[in-house]
């Protein structure tokens, strides 16, 4: 999918969360002065718009600097919103970290069942294998025969390999067998698929771990990337799903799902105020060519219709 169409394709997805935010502003700023009522009902539609808490102060807080007081335009408060969003996700705007010389560089994906992480993992397949890249996928949720068969899909798709066991085989032991082919078939990215299964978390944390602790008997630096899988439409939820996964594995980038299913979106700039933690990419659909990397200036216009 070409660049504007995809950014057309983002700005629709989005539109349930734009609606939510200028039908709010227009409510609230309809021939009215800046004043304190109008910044406080600016604010609960922020937080109601899924931004949270800290993000609403901080916007208001800015907006009492520069405008307080004075006669503003819808159009006005939401490119000065965009803006201000802007700022916020900049410094998260960042694609994965690819290193050439690592042959593979490992890159671990988790998250809850049902974020779309194994989709995710094919999606990254074909991204980085258009860029010519040797890929090679691993069916790591052994115990989910659905999500090994996606993998596999995805496998015939791309053009990748995909590396399964037995059903309900060990992941750890998996992996480790994976990532010994990969480095001898000098495979450039090795993508592992992990259980999502949050309800015992206690043995989520251990078979995580354990992976980990597995990889690095062969590579003392794996893995390379710890890539989270979020389900945009969970909202205010997402922050908590980011401490668990923090809790058990160094998450070192975010992807955030089925922003077009979503009247959600604004929660992307609650995890970059509240972790920081880079976003690589944002989906938009169920297509290969429908997960993109994250433009924050692009992303904030369209949450807010700017």
């Amino acid at each position: 999918m070409a660049l504007g169409a995809f950014f057309a394709r983002l700005k629709q997805g989005l539109a349930r969360s734009t609606q939510k935010l200028t039908d709010g502003i227009s409510a609230i700023i309809h021939k009215r002065r800046l004043d304190d009522a109008a910044l406080e009902e600016l604010e609960e539609l922020l937080i109601s718009a899924d931004l949270g808490p800290a993000v609403a102060a901080r916007v208001i807080g800015a907006f009492r600097r520069t405008r307080f007081g004075k006669e503003v335009s819808e159009d006005e408060i939401r490119a000065a919103l965009a803006e201000e969003l802007a700022a916020i996700l900049a410094p998260v705007a960042l694609e994965m970290p690819i290193d050439p010389a690592l042959k593979p560089q490992v890159v671990l994906v988790v998250g809850v069942n049902g974020t779309g992480k194994t989709t995710t993992i094919g999606k990254l397949a074909q991204v980085y294998r258009e860029r010519g890249l040797r890929v090679v996928m691993v069916a790591g949720d052994t115990f989910r025969a659905a999500a090994v068969e996606q993998l596999q899909i995805w496998g015939q798709r791309t053009g990748c390999e995909v590396i399964a066991g037995a059903a309900g085989a060990d992941a750890a032991g998996l992996a480790f067998d994976a990532l010994t082919r990969a480095r001898a078939e000098r495979a450039d990215l090795l993508l592992i698929d992990t259980a999502g299964r949050l309800h015992n978390k206690s043995a989520l944390m251990e078979e995580l771990r354990k992976i980990i602790r597995v990889l690095r008997k062969q590579d003392a630096t794996a893995p390379h990337s710890v890539l989270l899988v979020l389900d945009a439409t969970t909202g205010q939820n997402a922050l908590a799903q980011v401490r668990v996964f923090k809790e058990m594995v160094d998450v070192t980038g975010l992807v955030v799902t089925k922003l077009d299913g979503s009247a959600r979106g604004g929660v992307v700039v609650a995890l970059a105020e509240n972790f920081g933690i880079p976003v690589h990419a944002v989906g938009v659909g169920e297509q290969a060519g429908d997960l993109r990397p994250f433009d924050a200036t692009e992303f904030a216009k369209g949450l807010v219709g700017a």
